[in-house]
């Protein structure tokens, strides 16, 4: 499937990429991007551990708009089993990144993940971390979200990472607010936490003070993490 807004969608990241700077998102050179993935691996271990999941082995989880495979190697970092992992990524090079990175028995999928061929009910999570705020057109988030939704098995949830405030700077993206996500899922329950310290703050701060700082300055925290469960 080749929509108009995932036709959009990857002019939009075309354009990002033109002009990203690499160094911005590099974990090695960029204490802020670091801080942020470890702060968000923390809160996911912690909602995972609370639902009940005391291991991640053996689990069916996938992640959409997996990228180059970096959350699907912390989730194998986290004890997830390879063969149980499934990353879905629209761009094509993007996708074979991934590939390169992660061991063959993780599948990858290229292309749109509302044509993706998952069995409904078969994943126990679902991840989708700063993908609702790439998809501006509001019918499609809608139908994304159905996609997701039928995925997850009862008992699992749908994982989701995004924008709570717009960037001024990047016309591209449109925030996903707690009410949002509320009427995305609305047979959810919904677990949720305000995290990351806002980035153009924390690249200004000395690296020992970039976690202090989250901690103090909630209301500069710019993203959200949810853990949307499906009843049993």
């Amino acid at each position: 499937m080749n929509t108009p807004e995932t036709r959009a969608v990857e002019d939009r990241y075309a354009r990002r990429d033109r002009h990203a700077d690499a160094q911005r998102y590099s974990l090695y050179a960029n204490a802020a991007a670091l801080q942020a993935q470890q702060e968000r691996l923390r809160a996911l271990a912690r909602l995972w551990r609370a639902h009940g999941w005391a291991d991640l082995v053996g689990r069916p989880l996938l992640e959409v708009g997996c990228g180059s495979g970096g959350n699907l190697l912390d989730l194998l970092r986290l004890g997830a089993t390879p063969e149980q992992l499934t990353g879905i990524e629209l761009l094509p090079e993007r996708a074979r990144a991934a590939r390169t990175v992660l061991p063959e028995s993780v599948r990858i999928l290229a292309g749109d993940a509302c044509a993706a061929p998952i069995t409904d009910a078969s994943q126990q999570a679902v991840l989708a971390f700063t993908v609702f705020s790439s998809l501006l057109d509001p019918g499609y988030r809608r139908q994304f979200a159905h996609t997701l939704w039928r995925w997850v098995a009862p008992g699992g949830g749908v994982l989701v990472y995004d924008f709570v405030v717009n960037n001024p700077h990047n016309p591209d993206v449109r925030k996903l607010p707690l009410d949002e996500l509320r009427a995305l899922f609305p047979e959810a329950r919904l677990h949720s936490r305000r995290l990351t310290l806002a980035p153009p703050v924390a690249r200004r701060l000395p690296a020992r003070l970039i976690g202090p700082a989250s901690l103090l300055l909630h209301p500069l925290r710019t993203h959200r993490l949810t853990w949307a469960v499906k009843p049993r």
